[in-house]
This record gives structure tokens, sequence and C-alpha cells, in this order.
């Protein structure tokens, strides 16, 4: 009820307003991050056919049968070194790479036409500005759908905030977990908190599931 969303809005100890926007913040760039990333690395794994490419492309794979958790111990380390803790950079580059998404953007460009970008070429561009100007806006359903998976799960992100996160980086799912404490669950606001939490997201997808749909059939995951 009202009542709980005003005990949680006015709790400046877990400051859930900020913790909002910390969360809106990382998501967005991760996000925007991750698909230029993944783009451009999904388009070149696709197009180059060379020896290293296929190397490169099993690296790629392998990485999805790694557990995150098992590199979250070095990349805090490298995090620490550079003077990330508490900041976004150290909340939002380590994530930018995105082997699912690379594969994603693989299988979409195996079956984009090339004679598209064989036309632009005859027409004076080059590689660099056929890929911009042709390949990119060709392909909104699967950057669309990419963009929403890695969006929610940047928002959802919850153990790699809390390791490099403090009170200034403190995102909505770690400020939730404050409710819980070893004194007990504070179950109203909790609950409120998880509503509130929820909705942007709910929202996101709402809006952005037909390109979702979409991108994910046009990808070859058929």
């Amino acid at each position: 009820n009202l009542t709980n969303l005003q005990s949680l809005l006015a709790n400046d100890s877990i400051g859930i307003v900020r913790a909002l926007t910390n969360s809106a913040v990382m998501a967005v760039l991760q996000t925007s991050g991750t698909v230029v990333v993944s783009l451009l690395a999904g388009y070149a794994l696709a197009r180059f056919t060379h020896r290293a490419s296929r190397i490169l492309l099993g690296l790629t794979i392998f990485t999805l049968m790694v557990p995150a958790a098992t590199t979250f111990v070095p990349m805090f380390i490298i995090t620490a070194q550079l003077g990330w803790i508490d900041t976004f950079r150290g909340l939002v580059v380590p994530g930018m790479f995105s082997a699912f998404a690379t594969y994603l953007f693989r299988q979409f460009f195996l079956d984009f036409p090339s004679e598209l970008e064989d036309a632009s070429l005859i027409d004076g561009c080059n590689m660099w500005t056929s890929f911009w100007r042709i390949v990119v806006p060709n392909s909104t359903g699967i950057i669309a759908a990419v963009g929403t998976i890695v969006l929610i799960g940047s928002w959802n992100a919850f153990l790699w905030p809390t390791l490099v996160g403090r009170d200034a980086t403190r995102t909505v799912q770690v400020a939730l977990s404050q409710f819980m404490t070893s004194q007990g669950v504070r179950y109203p606001e909790l609950f409120m908190g998880t509503l509130v939490a929820v909705l942007p997201m709910l929202l996101v997808f709402l809006f952005l599931q037909r390109f979702l749909v979409q991108g994910l059939t046009t990808s070859g995951l058929r």
C-alpha cells in the first residue's frame, strides 16, 4: 500500500531513488557498450572466414561454459588496481563483452545478404562506411533483441555490483538486500521495493517484446 511506499522512499539509509538512478545509468551504459562491442565482434566473426576467426569463435563459445562467478576474483583485483572501485567504470567496463550476444550477432550476419554490402562497395563506400550505413540500419531487430536481453541482465545484476559498488554506486538490487539482515527481514519494504524495481524492466519488455521475438527468430536460433 501507499504507507509502505512512503516508508520506502523516506528511508535515507537505503536511498531507493538514488539506487534506481544508479541501476538505470549502469544498465544503459553497459547495454550500449555491450551492443557495440558484440555487434562489431559478431560481424567480424561472420564475415572473415580466416582460420584465426574460427579459433576466436571457438574461444568465444568456450567462455559460455565458464561460470561467471569464477572470473569475479581476477576481475575484482584488476578493477581495484585500476582504482575503479565504487565507480561506474568498475561496474560497466568488465561486463561490456558478452559471448552470448556476440554469438547471436554472428548467427544473424551469416544470413545477412552480402549483396547489399557488395553494392555499397561498388558505389564507393569503404567497408567501415558500408557497415554503419547499410548493415546496422538493416539489423535493428537483432540489435533491439540483444539490447533488451543485456538491459534486463544488467538491471538485475547483483553479485558484481555488490563487490564493486559502494554508497555512491549502490544499485537497486544491492539496496534491496539491505532489508534482509541477521535481525530479520523487513518484508513490507522489501516487497514494495521489489515491485518498484521490477516495473521499469516490465515496461521495457512490454515495449520491446516484438523486437525481441523478431531478433531471436532471425538470428539462426530457430
